[in-house]
């Protein structure tokens, strides 16, 4: 609770908000990527670090990624290096319109989508004939992206880009740049994470056998659902209905939030983990 306070004090200070590329904040990013580290074979993690050492063939020298959990958050770093990664701005989501029928594609068009972009990296990441500095980048991107899908505004929204133009209120907690979008983005995340006990552990097969299972469109499908079913109709009631001034998320319905939000955390580590088996393995 201390540091999402301390967080919060600090963000209002600075008058952040939240924008479509900017998925889980640190925190979120860095558990997702925790988790899949704890899961993955030893020969995949003695992989994964191997490559890592050699981040600096990235030449992104204010943005490292010598750990996993440095990785997780390159992908948004680099988006302060000007217009060198500009092309990927669109590969951290995708707007599928949750009132309308599923559609992927549509959201996806020439791959410049974050379901896409997770395919993308995994393939590079199997072709061993592909230069290491490629491959290091695919996997940086891979272990950031896949905690972005697994946000739930970044992979279904009503044309209000994830929910960014939606104002809330989180508890007591309103200032004007209070989205619905850093709502689930950071406060609730970092709730959800810091409830006990620890996302951060090895995982039976048992456990993971609800959630290691299906490709990123059954993944984003699932998402685009959680982003109905919880984030706008807990926000507005009918998901897709009018949208208020301000969405007031009351201490009640933040407490019921907390057990979808932490699934979602899970459910990105524990696919990370197998992505980077299938990939590295």
């Amino acid at each position: 609770m201390k540091r999402i306070l301390l967080t919060l004090a600090a963000l209002i200070g600075a008058g952040v908000t939240a924008t479509p590329a900017a998925a889980y904040w640190e925190y979120g990013h860095e558990t997702v990527a925790a988790i899949a580290y704890r899961n993955v074979t030893p020969q995949v993690r003695g992989a994964i670090d191997r490559m890592l050492a050699r981040s600096s063939l990235m030449e992104t020298p204010k943005c490292p990624a010598r750990t996993i959990e440095q990785a997780s958050v390159w992908a948004d770093c680099i988006k302060t290096l000007g217009p060198r990664f500009s092309y990927a701005y669109n590969w951290h989501y995708q707007n599928v319109n949750i009132c309308k029928p599923f559609d992927l594609k549509g959201a996806c068009k020439d791959g410049n989508c974050v379901s896409a972009q997770i395919d993308r990296d995994v393939k590079i990441l199997k072709d061993a004939g592909i230069p290491l500095r490629e491959r290091i980048q695919a996997l940086a991107f891979l272990i950031h992206l896949v905690g972005d899908l697994h946000q739930p505004l970044h992979a279904g929204d009503r044309g209000d880009l994830g929910g960014n133009q939606v104002k809330a209120a989180y508890g007591i907690y309103a200032p004007e740049k209070f989205n619905l979008h850093s709502v689930w983005d950071g406060w609730l995340a970092e709730r959800a994470i810091s409830v006990p006990p620890s996302l951060v552990r090895s995982y039976s097969d048992a456990e993971r056998a609800p959630i290691w299972g299906g490709t990123t469109e059954d993944w984003s499908r699932e998402s685009w659902g959680v982003a109905h079913d919880w984030a706008y109709a807990t926000a507005l009631g009918d998901p897709c209905g009018p949208v208020p001034p301000r969405a007031i998320l009351s201490d009640e319905t933040i407490a019921k939030l907390v057990d979808p939000a932490r699934l979602q955390v899970l459910r990105g580590g524990l696919r990370l983990a197998r992505l980077l088996d299938e990939a590295l393995g």
